[in-house]
C-alpha cells in the first residue's frame, strides 16, 4: 500500500527534528591498523590479508602509530580534548565481514572527546558538538549476488572480501543536534561537507565517499514542541553529500507520516536508496550491551605524551573555515557571494582554477554558472561534472586571447565534459575558433549590408547603434564564430560611419 507523505513545510511546522551523525573515515596510512598489510584501494579479493587481520590463532595485533597520530590531529582540529589515558576494547558481534567475530575498537575511553565543529548554513553559524573521536579497525566487505537489489534479501549467495578488514578507521560521533528546524537536512550536509574539508586539509584521508573511505550514518528523530526527543533511526552508509541531505529529509517525512497515523517509530537501522530517495528498514539497532564490550587484552593502553600532543596542535594547517575567509577577502566577495560558492561546493575548484591562471571572477562564473547547471541536471557533485580546474582555466585563457567568445566557449565546454579532450583540442577538432581575419569577414559584412539597406541607411545617417542588427546578421551567417568587435568595426568602416 502506498503511503501519502505530508508536505515538508507541514512537518517542520508540527514537529521538531533532532539529528546526529556518525562519520567513519578510513585513514590514509600505508598499512593496516594492527598489522603490516597494505591499505591500497582495490586489488583482487582476499589478497591483502595476513594471520593478524584474519584473526588466526596465535596472531597478535600491534597498534599503528601513524593512525594514532592522525586520530589525535583530527581530534585537535575538531576542538576536542585528548585523553591522557585511553584503551582499546573488543566489540563482539557475529557477522561474516569480521573474520575473528570481534572488532578492535574503543568503547568508554575514546582517544578524543568533547569537541565541536562550526558550520555556516544560510549565513548563520551552527555549532555541532562532537561527542567523541575514536579509533578502530574497519570490517571486510560483503557482496550479495544473485538478487535484484544487491542486498542479502533475494540473493542466492554471499561473498566476503577481507582486504578492507583491519584498515584504520576513525569514527566521529556528534552530540544530538536539536533546534535546526527546517534547516536540519542542510545542516547535516553542511556538517559532513565541512568535516570532509577538514580531513582533506589535514591529509589524513582521501575522503572519497564513492570508494567508501568516508561513510556517514545519519540519525534522525522527531518530537512535538516541548516534549522529549523522539525515537531515532539510523540511516546507514550514506555515500554522498547530496544523499546526506536527502536521507534526513526522507526520514523526517516518513516519521511524520507514521506519527500522524498514531504509530510509533522503531529504533532501527535503515537503508537509503539513491534512485528513489527513500529509506527502508534494515535491522533493529543494537545497544552497547549487545556488543558485550570488554578491554582488549592483547593491546596496552594509550597514554599520549602531552608534549607530543602540543607539538601536533602547533603544527595543524590553516583549517577550512579560516582558509575560506582569507580567500573571500582575496577574491573580493560579499558574504552572500561566498555563501553561494560554498553552497555549490566550489571553493576548492575555484581556488585551483585561479591557481591555474584564471581570474577569481572568471573561475567563479564558470563553476557557478554553466558547470553547476550541468551538475544539477545530471545529479552529480560539482567536482565530478567532467571538467578539471586546469581545463576551465585553459578555456578562459582561450576567451581572453580572443580565440573563443562566450557562446563558442560554452560549446567547447560541452565537448570537454563529454570527454573529447582539452579545450584547445575541442576547439580545433570542432573548428570553433573565432574568425577575426578582416579578409574572411568582409564578404559576410557586405552581404549583411546588402540584405538590410534600411539599417545601413540609418548607420550612414549617424545612428551607429543600429549596427547591432548587422552584427547579429553576420554572427548568424558565421555560426557565431565571427569576432563581434571586428565585425562592428568593418560595418562602420564600409558605411563611412564613426563609432
Amino acid at each position: 500500500m502506498t503511503t501519502t507523505l505530508p508536505a515538508y513545510d507541514e512537518v517542520v511546522a508540527r514537529y521538531e527534528p533532532v539529528i546526529g551523525l556518525e562519520t567513519h573515515v578510513e585513514l590514509g596510512t600505508n598499512t593496516k591498523m594492527f598489522c603490516g598489510c597494505p591499505t591500497d584501494f582495490g586489488g583482487e579479493p582476499n589478497t591483502r590479508v595476513c594471520p593478524v587481520c584474519l584473526g588466526l590463532p596465535g596472531s597478535l595485533p600491534v597498534a599503528n602509530k601513524a593512525a594514532i597520530e592522525a586520530t589525535i590531529r583530527i581530534g585537535l582540529a575538531l576542538n576536542c580534548s585528548i585523553a591522557e589515558w585511553s584503551r582499546f576494547a573488543r566489540k563482539n558481534y557475529f557477522y561474516p565481514d569480521m573474520p575473528k567475530d570481534f572488532q578492535i575498537s574503543q568503547y568508554d575511553e575514546p582517544l578524543c572527546f568533547d569537541g565541536y565543529l562550526d558550520v555556516e548554513v544560510n549565513g548563520e553559524l551552527v555549532r555541532i558538538g562532537i561527542e567523541r573521536v575514536h579509533l578502530e579497525e574497519d570490517t571486510g566487505k560483503t557482496l550479495h549476488v544473485g538478487g535484484a537489489t544487491g542486498r542479502i534479501h533475494g540473493a542466492t549467495e554471499s561473498l566476503v572480501d577481507y582486504n578492507r578488514a583491519g584498515i584504520p578507521l576513525v569514527e566521529i560521533v556528534t552530540k544530538p543536534v536539536p533546534g535546526t528546524g527546517a534547516l536540519a537536512p542542510e545542516v547535516a550536509r553542511a556538517y559532513v561537507t565541512e568535516l570532509r574539508d577538514v580531513l582533506r586539509t589535514l591529509g589524513v584521508s582521501d575522503v572519497r565517499m564513492e570508494e567508501g573511505s568516508l561513510r556517514c550514518d545519519v540519525n534522525t528523530s522527531l518530537n512535538l514542541p516541548g516534549e522529549e526527543w523522539g525515537t531515532r533511526t539510523e540511516t546507514k552508509n550514506v555515500n554522498s553529500l547530496r544523499s546526506v541531505e536527502r536521507a534526513v529529509r526522507s526520514e523526517m517525512l516518513r516519521q511524520a507520516s507514521v506519527l500522524d497515523a498514531g504509530g510509533k517509530i522503531t529504533q532501527e537501522t535503515r537503508h537509503f536508496h539513491e534512485d528513489t530517495g527513500d529509506t527502508t528498514p534494515g535491522r533493529s539497532k543494537e545497544t552497547a550491551t549487545d556488543y558485550r564490550y570488554f578491554p582488549e587484552p592483547d593491546l596496552v593502553p594509550l597514554a599520549p605524551d602531552p608534549a607530543w600532543v602540543a607539538e601536533l596542535k602547533a603544527a595543524l594547517p590553516e583549517l577550512p573555515r579560516l582558509h575560506r575567509r582569507r580567500l573571500q577577502e582575496q577574491w573580493g566577495l560579499s558574504d552572500l557571494d561566498m555563501q553561494s560558492v560554498l553552497n555549490a561546493g566550489a571553493v576548492e575548484l575555484i581556488e585551483a582554477t585561479v591557481a591555474a591562471g584564471a581570474t577569481p571572477a572568471a573561475a567563479r562564473k564558470w563553476w557557478l554558472g554553466e558547470l553547476s547547471r550541468r551538475a544539477n541536471e545530471t545529479g552529480v557533485e560539482l567536482a565530478d561534472v567532467g571538467a578539471t580546474p586546469e581545463q576551465v582555466a585553459e578555456l578562459q585563457g582561450l576567451v581572453d586571447a580572443g580565440k573563443l567568445n562566450d557562446k563558442l566557449a560554452r560549446t567547447v565546454l560541452e565537448g570537454v565534459v563529454a570527454g573529447e579532450g582539452s579545450p584547445t583540442d575541442v576547439m580545433t577538432n570542432r573548428n570553433l575558433e573565432v574568425v577575426s581575419d578582416t579578409g574572411a569577414l568582409t564578404a559576410a559584412v557586405d552581404e549583411a549590408i546588402a540584405a538590410n539597406p534600411d539599417v545601413a541607411d540609418k548607420i550612414r545617417s549617424g545612428k551607429v547603434a543600429a549596427a547591432g542588427a548587422l552584427v547579429g546578421a553576420v554572427m548568424k551567417t558565421t555560426r557565431g564564430q565571427a569576432d563581434a568587435k571586428t565585425v562592428r568595426e568593418l560595418i562602420l568602416e564600409r558605411l563611412g560611419a564613426q563609432g
